[in-house]
């Protein structure tokens, strides 16, 4: 039991760090995929996916699915992702429902970064490390977003996919300039460049938000490291993210983006909105404990809800 990490330092040789089979929790699949890509021998990314094991907490707060991208000299960046992940899942799921989603969100991103700029301050070793953040939480039918940095999150409903969140970068400012076009911001050489990332400063711009889709049957959300996206175009992504099942479309996307260069660590985390009544008899079900919030591995324990043993 726990959270759901993918970090932590492996050989080059390595081809996928860990994977988890994809989660069924009501009508909402999951699948968590990360990768040392072709170039980098540690993985500085963190892929998540949570929830509590009551459905009262899950019905207010919902579930929580988060991509954060590390960097700092040696293995700072996986420490700086790592603490971001676990610090807002903690403050997110801890406290009550309070001033709504997006204002819970943001007082956890606004914990994460000062803890991870303190500890950044206290350790040499640590100096100057920081992650992008990017985490959505989906209730029902609405998504919930906290976005820092240049991670992304999308939505694809039917043909059409859509940028949910807008990068903190150089490049992205000349966008929204006017200087350049979205279309010359993506092979710009300073593309990867952030104004913005969590632990480098003491104060952080936060974009928080509800996306304007409704996240309905057979749609499907993408959070993704720029190890992913740089890549691909939104219709290739798109396109490749309807053909089959999450688990099969996540190593797709990691392995067409390793064959492209994988100059970076590639993660992904997809989920469905799928059809409650043509829901598998076998899916995972939810856990339930005293002690909230329960942050589950949940390929690793397929408790029925009735089961009233904690």
């Amino acid at each position: 039991m726990g959270l759901f990490n993918l970090f932590g330092k492996k050989k080059k040789e390595a081809v996928v760090e860990r994977s988890a089979d994809p989660v069924e929790t009501g009508s909402l699949h999951v699948t968590v995929l990360s990768d040392l890509g072709n170039i980098r021998t540690n993985n500085e990314d963190t892929g998540m996916f949570y929830k509590v094991a009551d459905e009262q907490v899950i019905r207010a707060k919902g579930y929580l699915l988060l991509v954060a991208d590390g960097m700092g000299g040696h293995n700072a960046g996986e420490v700086a992702s790592r603490m971001a992940g676990e610090i807002i899942s903690r403050e997110y799921f801890k406290h009550a429902n309070n001033g709504g989603v997006e204002k819970n969100l943001a007082n956890a991103f606004t914990l994460a970064n000062k803890t991870i700029f303190e500890k950044a301050r206290a350790d040499k070793s640590l100096s100057g490390m920081g992650t992008t953040c990017t985490a959505l939480v989906v209730i029902g039918e609405t998504v919930y977003y906290a976005h820092v940095g240049d991670s992304r999150a999308y939505i694809q409903k039917g043909d059409t996919i859509t940028q949910i969140t807008e990068d903190h970068t150089y490049v992205q400012e000349l966008v929204n300039k006017g200087d350049i076009s979205a279309a010359e911001a993506a092979t710009h050489p300073k593309r990867n460049i952030l104004t913005n990332a969590m632990g480098t400063k003491p104060d952080l711009r936060i974009d928080t938000g509800k996306c304007s889709l409704s996240f309905e049957a057979n749609d499907r959300l993408l959070l993704c490291s720029d190890g992913l996206y740089d890549y691909f175009t939104d219709a290739e992504m798109g396109a490749l993210l309807k053909q089959g099942a999450l688990k099969n479309v996540a190593a797709t996307l990691i392995g067409q983006a390793k064959a492209r260069g994988g100059h970076d660590n590639i993660t992904v985390v997809l989920a469905e909105r799928g059809d409650a009544s043509n829901e598998p008899e076998n899916g995972l079900k939810l856990t339930r404990d005293v002690d909230l919030p329960k942050l589950t591995r949940d390929a690793d324990l397929p408790i029925d809800p009735s089961d009233e043993q904690l």
